[in-house]
């Protein structure tokens, strides 16, 4: 069943392609520290190839956060790889920092020629919320409303329009009253991936946190994939969606990556109370779209940390997406 460890959780996890065979990236943690709630500041990120995205061979630990103090020493957080031009890798990242008890995540930039060995650009930190369109954000920990300054989960792809780099991350909008409404999709753009400037949110609303946020087309259609807890709807999100709320992985649809974006219409793509598969990614293989995602909690309720066989995504004929027979994550 997927990649799991004995002596290991894990659980948010992104891919690459070489040409050859997968990379999966993941955050991971030892259960040595018996409470899975203490793996989130106890993080490094780990590596395993795969012919199949279902047998994999793990390479160990390959990022980690810097020893010292530093704005990324305390988490290394959810990330993405590209490849650029000239065949060189880019790991995009989330980072806290000690000093502000990890409450404050930025996006920091490493590059590798192997996939496995990274070394930061620089101290590694590539964008913060700074800069004239920081004012659409929330820029400051708001205490008592939200439980960190969200800047997170970087999705980083080349810009459909021409020359350039998308970026989008989890984010949380300035001025939103309801806390669960706050929720938003960051953009940032560059020109070669190494400077980049923050731009206005892409989306707002719907939730509290859009986590894990992944952009990708298919059948002329773009998608917007996310993750959220039920916890996290909104009041108007909790009242429309069909069956109510739930955990798990849901997408917005657009014409372009820029926007507008729309929330799905329909029931949420792959969520169940409580939680059973979280922090979905989409992957496009031979066989079509896969989701790749990790198990949450089991029927004895506790979190399970491996990462799932790929579930088969299809595109219906009026652009909704869906999960074929069978996919749901088994006990």
């Amino acid at each position: 069943m997927g990649l799991a460890f004995a002596d290991r959780w894990i659980w948010d996890s992104w891919y690459a392609h070489d040409g050859v065979r997968w990379h999966a990236f993941f955050l991971q943690a030892e259960k040595a520290l018996i409470n899975p709630d203490l793996r989130h500041w106890n993080v490094t990120q780990g590596h395993a190839v795969s012919d199949d995205l279902v047998h994999w061979t793990p390479l160990g630990t390959c990022f980690a956060p810097t020893p010292g103090p530093a704005w990324d020493d305390f988490t290394t957080w959810t990330g993405s790889v590209v490849r650029d031009a000239a065949g060189g890798w880019h790991l995009f990242y989330t980072g806290t920092a000690r000093a502000e008890e990890g409450l404050y995540q930025r996006i920091g930039h490493a590059v590798s020629d192997d996939l496995h060995h990274w070394r930061r650009v620089g101290d590694g930190l590539c964008l913060d919320l700074t800069g004239p369109h920081a004012r659409a954000y929330e820029t400051d920990h708001a205490r008592g409303i939200w439980h960190d300054r969200a800047m997170r989960d970087p999705w980083v792809m080349r810009d459909p329009e021409g020359e350039g780099w998308l970026m989008f991350f989890t984010a949380r909008a300035a001025g939103v009253t309801e806390p669960n409404a706050g929720g938003a999709i960051g953009l940032a753009r560059s020109p070669d991936l190494m400077r980049w400037t923050l731009q206005p949110p892409v989306f707002v609303g719907g939730y509290g946190q859009l986590e894990v946020p992944q952009v990708f087309t298919a059948g002329g259609r773009w998608y917007g994939l996310f993750c959220t807890m039920a916890a996290h709807f909104s009041r108007a999100e909790a009242t429309r969606i069909p069956g109510g709320p739930v955990s798990g992985t849901h997408y917005l649809m657009a014409d372009h990556p820029r926007g507008p974006w729309r929330i799905a219409p329909g029931r949420f793509l792959d969520g169940a109370l409580p939680c059973r598969r979280y922090a979905g990614r989409v992957v496009e293989t031979g066989a079509g779209l896969q989701l790749m995602g990790f198990a949450d909690q089991g029927p004895d309720g506790r979190f399970r940390g491996v990462l799932m066989d790929p579930a088969p995504v299809a595109v219906q004929p009026d652009g909704r997406l869906s999960l074929a027979p069978g996919a749901a994550v088994p006990d």
